[in-house]
């Protein structure tokens, strides 16, 4: 009994010299894995990239008008861009927004986000015009949009042209009168816009079909049954 005490006393100093080193080694570990959950976190903020709010749609971006701005402070001036930007899907949906940050890409950005939140509803005309005219104001800003055949085109310039190329319509012809801003053109735009109805909405808030719409236009039964099957939304 007492060399079996004597052994165990004599193995409990190497026990705890091999005791001792084996936290240190847990250490270096522990440190091997802190770098590993890092590591970890990177691949997380890899994939909170920004998505656009229709689930991947691509969105047609049109970079409007784009200024230099400067803030007077105590040092002097601090300078920096605003950008306007119009977005849109093609099939008659768009939105506009502005933005502002010391660099031009970051400007680019803060305003194609705003304009994405913007978005708007237009009902188009076998996808390529209007239904009816319409006029907007905003400021001094004063636009007239009108219908057209097909094959006119789009007959409008600067800002207005970016909406309906954003927008889908393939034929429109518009009109500004009052200023050459463009963030009163765009707005005034987009205010003609939001006053655009179509035959199937009007028909269905009064309680009638499109056909009977059509008729009192002056146009035959026949043609406005096939008119009125033409009309999508």
């Amino acid at each position: 009994m007492m060399a079996d005490e004597v052994q165990n006393a004599e193995g409990a100093p190497e026990a705890t010299t091999e005791n001792t080193g084996a936290p240190a080694r847990r250490g270096r570990g522990g440190r091997d894995g802190g770098r590993g959950g890092r590591d970890g976190g990177r691949g997380r903020r890899d994939d909170r990239r920004p998505r656009d709010e229709d689930g991947g749609e691509e969105l047609i971006e049109k970079l409007v008008h784009i200024n230099r701005v400067s803030k007077t402070v105590k040092g002097g001036k601090r300078f920096g861009f605003a950008a306007l930007v119009v977005v849109g899907d093609g099939k008659g949906r768009a939105g506009f927004g502005h933005g502002k940050a010391r660099e031009v890409p970051e400007a680019i950005s803060k305003a194609t986000a705003a304009a994405k939140k913007a978005m708007i509803r237009v009902p188009l005309r076998d996808g390529r015009t209007l239904h009816h005219d319409g006029r907007g104001h905003f400021g001094a800003g004063k636009v007239t949009l009108r219908s057209a055949p097909a094959g006119t085109g789009i007959i409008a310039g600067g800002p207005m042209r970016a909406v309906f190329e954003s927008l889908g319509v393939a034929d429109v012809v518009t009109k500004s009168v009052g200023t050459s801003n463009p963030y009163n053109m765009i707005r005034a735009t987009f205010e003609a816009l939001g006053e655009q109805t179509s035959p199937k909405a009007v028909a269905q808030r009064r309680g009638k079909k499109v056909s009977d719409l059509i008729k009192r236009g002056g146009a035959s039964d026949r043609a406005a049954e096939a008119e009125a099957a033409a009309v999508t939304e």
